[in-house]
């Protein structure tokens, strides 16, 4: 009886292990990291083959940071935006949990425990999973225009900046990534809580890549 019971609370506890934080504090960013701009311009591709192993928190945070982490003491972020809207949200979905990105403490905050990860194949069935997935969404609200239209376009090339954020990062940080539209667009929306003006726009899977 003494050994099941002490099975029971070990199962116990590799279950809670892999429950989902209410909120991740990530490192504050390294701004020594030894990474040339040219050398990650010189790298930059697309892979879509990972090699299955977590971020380390220090990669996630750098990350997260550059794709569109506050640089500035006015709360302005490292990625542009039309008219200074700051339209984009940025989500993180990771085998525990899917998460929005709060640049303004440079944190995770939990939306939905559990892995949803298989959201972002879309229309392409067998996409590699990647331990990071990250999703970039435009409210279009902020705007505030009544054509809608333009409010997508502007919408459109403030997530291809943090987009480009984070491939030139990941070039320059050794990871591998992919810019993608592809994604199941209204199963995010549900499990993201995003509003009508909210679009996701564009996804990037994240990981170290798997040797050839």
């Amino acid at each position: 009886m003494k050994k099941i019971f002490v099975a029971v609370i070990a199962a116990l506890g590799l279950v809670s292990g892999l429950n989902a934080a209410d909120k991740v504090e990530l490192d504050a960013p390294d701004f020594n990291r030894e990474m040339s701009l040219m050398q990650a311009f010189q790298q930059r591709q697309s892979q879509r083959k990972f090699d299955g192993r977590e971020l380390s928190k220090r990669d996630m945070s750098d990350l997260l940071w550059c794709a569109y982490g506050i640089n500035r003491a006015d709360g302005r972020h490292t990625a542009a935006s039309a008219m200074n809207r700051q339209d984009v949200d940025v989500y993180v979905l990771l085998a525990d949990g899917a998460y929005s990105y709060s640049p303004a403490d440079n944190s995770l905050v939990l939306i939905a425990a559990g892995d949803h990860r298989d959201l972002m194949a879309g229309k392409q069935k067998g996409f590699p999973l990647a331990p990071v997935n990250i999703v970039i969404v435009s409210d279009t609200s902020r705007f505030g225009s009544s054509d809608k239209a333009v409010a997508e376009r502007m919408g459109a090339m403030d997530a291809a900046l943090v987009s480009q954020n984070i491939a030139l990062f990941c070039a320059g940080a050794g990871l591998a990534t992919v810019p993608r539209m592809s994604m199941d667009e209204e199963g995010l929306r549900k499990l993201l809580n995003l509003s009508a003006d909210c679009i996701p726009m564009l996804n990037h899977p994240v990981g170290y890549p798997a040797a050839e």
